[in-house]
Formats: C-alpha cells, structure tokens, sequence
C-alpha cells in the first residue's frame, strides 16, 4: 500500500530508500465502508487523505440543508476540508465514501514534520496545491462561462473513469443541475 504512494509522490520528485522510509512512517492506513464518514461538518479534521483505493466526495451543506458536491477523490488523488485541516478550525464540508475505500491519512503534526526534516517533499505538496488550484480555478470558470452540456462535456473528457463510477444524481449535484436536466441533456 505505502508503494502506491512512493510511485505517487516519484512522479513528481525522486526517493531513496531512507527518506521514503521516513515518508511512510508519518501515515496511518485506514479502511471506510461506503457511506462512512471520513469528515463531518463541525468536527474537527484531524487527516488530509491519499486515497489507495475507493471513491470519495467532499460535500458541502447550505442552510437549507441542500448538498453540494465540492469534489471527488478516487485512487491517487488527495482530499479532506483543506482549510479545516490547515487553519486548525471546524469543518464546514463532510467527506464521504461512496465506495469502499482505504486511505493514507496525514495528520497536521507529521506534515509539518516531513516538510521541515525532508524540504523536497515541502515542493511535492506544493506542486499538489497548485495543480488542485489550477483545477478548482478552471471548474470555477466553467461553471460561469459554459452551459452544463459543455461542463458535462469536460468533465467527461478530463475524468473518465470518475464518471463512470459517479452515480448521475450526483455528478448532477456536482455540476450544479438537478438529476433530471442532466438526463435531458442530448449526449
């Protein structure tokens, strides 16, 4: 399991032996039933999440009570409430299975720690962050500028095999329409 994430963390900076030996010792393994709760509004975040293997999603509740998708996490990918997790607060977003899945969890404290004994891997998360920023800038500028074929569409063309495993209800609830709209979309 820990080399799945060697192989991740390779693809963007090498390792030797010894330091992905100090990498590894700073994550716990996890398992979560689907439905399970990784996140819970209101509690505290303890985890950032890599995920081995399974599906997650990053909702938000508004004050009526109506959810919304922030994201996804499938194998290879990172999430939890990054602000909660790196301001230290309440979550405000629950983080939930939608399949069985099996996580490297990253407390605070050890990320701090590998960041500040091993600097190279303080540019790996880096790189993470700003290729998530990218990602959450470009969903933002197409849920203003394109119709929901179009970000059906692109959501199609960049994660494949995520809409695949995503049920419709919410993948529709992830580009913002109803279930029904996104059924009558001419595809």
């Amino acid at each position: 399991m820990h080399d799945q994430l060697r192989t991740h963390i390779e693809k963007i900076l090498p390792l030797n032996d010894d330091e992905f030996e100090f990498i590894s010792s700073c994550f716990t393994h996890k398992k979560y039933k689907k439905h399970q709760f990784l996140v819970q509004e209101g509690e505290t975040v303890s985890y950032n999440y890599f995920v081995l293997k399974g599906l997650l999603k990053l909702v938000y509740s508004d004050e009526t009570g109506k959810e919304h998708i922030v994201g996804f996490a499938m194998e290879d990918w990172w999430e939890t409430d990054f602000p909660a997790y790196y301001l230290e607060t309440l979550a405000t977003m629950s983080l939930e299975c939608i399949e069985d899945t099996e996580v490297l969890c990253l407390n605070l404290g050890d990320y701090k720690r590998l960041c500040t004994q091993l600097p190279k891997l303080e540019h790996f998360f880096l790189e993470k962050a700003y290729r998530g920023f990218i990602s959450a800038q470009q969903r933002t500028i197409s849920m203003m500028t394109v119709g929901i074929k179009e970000r059906y569409e692109q959501l199609l063309e960049k994660y494949p095999s995520l809409v695949q495993r995503v049920p419709k209800s919410l993948l529709a609830a992830y580009l913002g329409v109803s279930r029904e709209t996104l059924s009558r979309l001419p595809l």
